[in-house]
Parts: C-alpha cells; structure tokens; sequence
C-alpha cells in the first residue's frame, strides 16, 4: 500500500480521505500495525489506481485479522450450513455488540494494547455477516443464565447486548437457547464448543481453552459432539421460553 501510495504520488492524509481513515490509520495499515477489512482494501486499490494488485491479498490479509488459534475456525464459519454453539462464560462472539465486545477485551490480562482491541473488534464484527448470508446457514445457539447475569461493561453495555440478542433471536434461520440455572441436568458441563457443518457434510468441532484451540475433524469426535449438542438443546429452555427470559432481564435492569 505504501509503495502505491508513493508511486501516486499522494500523502497518506489525502489517501485516508479517500478510503474513510485519518493519516494515522492509513500509517498503522502500512507498517502492518492495524489489519485493513476487506472493504477498506478495495477502497484502497480503486483509490492508488492498482488494478487488483491489493485485492488479490484479501483472502490472506483478512485471516491475518484473527489470532493465529482462530484462523482455522474463521475459515470454516465462511463455508457453514450449520453451525451449534454452546457458551457458560460470555456471549457468543457472534453474536456481540461492539461495546460488549471492547468491555471483553479491555479486561484481558495481561492487557491487551489498543491497536490489537481495535483489529480484533474490525475482525469479530466482520464474522457477523454470516447472518445476511445467502443461502443462509442454520444458527443454533445455547448459553447458560449466568452468561446474561453477568454485568460486563456496566449496565447500558448489557442492556445493549440483551436487545441485540432479542433482535436476531427473531430472524428466521437462528435460535437462541438458555440454560436456567436452576436446571438439574446440563450436558454442557465440559465447556463451551461450536459443531460446524460443511456444504459437503463434514463435521468439526472447535473448542478453546486460553489461548489455545482444538479442532477436531474425526467422525470419533466430532458426531458424540453433535449427539451432545442436541441434549443440551432438550434440556435448555424453548427458543420462545428463551427470549421470555432475556426480556425480563432486561427489565430488571
């Protein structure tokens, strides 16, 4: 990008007009301190005249935006028919407001610095075009009570996030599912985990601890993994009964 710029002719203010940026963001892009969405890249190459020369590294640049234990999964959620995905500990990325998601962030420890809360805000909004999809993949997701009760980011922040979940619980291809916690029986108690199909039907499931990954891909693992799933959907609440319940925490808020 730096080498077309200069090519040009332009200064990195006149360039950031063009794509939407201020000169400084323009210089994190260049010094590969801030990952460019896919969007902003297109811009650019239109912008510095260079006929698919920045395009062309979409595909890389845009895995480049997630932490190296998530690429893989990134990936596969592009290529979805269904995916099923059981949380205990917080909203489901996917399904994260921005503000719920700079709270998330700005409490990891050791902290993380405010280039890379910003690159993993542009990544994890750029997943949730998975629900505009066509044809649409199959959304299922559980989470436990506790999830909701949790006031991350203060209470607006989780006002927010409980409007947004009521939103898209309404559109047709996703169900959202929670756990009460006065259940007596919950097959999730291993922890959180995603089952995703592929167009081909190939299973995997993806699971993670810290900042680690697993990704299983054998049939030994992957169908008790969806067995799993279906049981925890029998013994979580309705997806009516569900936005019953968030919509009364959201009154009681």
């Amino acid at each position: 990008m730096k080498t077309l710029r200069v090519r040009a002719g332009m200064e990195r203010e006149e360039l950031g007009r063009r794509i939407g940026y201020s000169a400084s963001t323009v210089a994190s892009f260049e010094q590969g301190r801030r990952i460019p969405s896919p969007r902003t890249i297109d811009k650019a190459d239109e912008a510095l005249g260079a006929e698919g020369l920045l395009t062309v590294w979409k595909e890389q640049v845009e895995r480049a935006q997630y932490p190296v234990f998530f690429q893989g999964m990134a990936a596969l959620e592009k290529e979805a028919v269904e995916l099923l995905m059981y949380d205990a500990h917080v909203v489901n990325g996917l399904l994260q407001t921005e503000e719920y998601m700079r709270a998330l962030l700005a409490m990891r420890r050791p902290p993380l610095d405010q280039e890379t809360i910003e690159q993993r805000v542009t990544a994890r909004l750029a997943r949730q075009y998975v629900f505009d999809r066509r044809p649409s993949p199959l959304l299922s997701f559980v989470m436990d009570e506790a999830v909701l009760r949790h006031r991350y980011g203060g209470k607006d922040v989780v006002r927010g996030q409980m409007e947004h979940l009521l939103l898209i619980g309404e559109k047709r291809n996703v169900e959202i599912q929670i756990m009460p916690i006065d259940c007596e029986d919950n097959a999730g108690v291993n922890g959180p985990f995603t089952v995703v199909t592929r167009k081909d039907g190939k299973k995997f499931v993806y699971s993670e601890t810290h900042a680690s990954s697993t990704l299983e891909t054998e049939s030994e693992q992957t169908v008790p993994a969806a067995a799993r799933y279906g049981i925890i959907r029998s013994q979580a609440l309705a997806p009516r009964e569900s936005l019953e319940l968030i919509e009364g925490l959201l009154g009681s808020l």
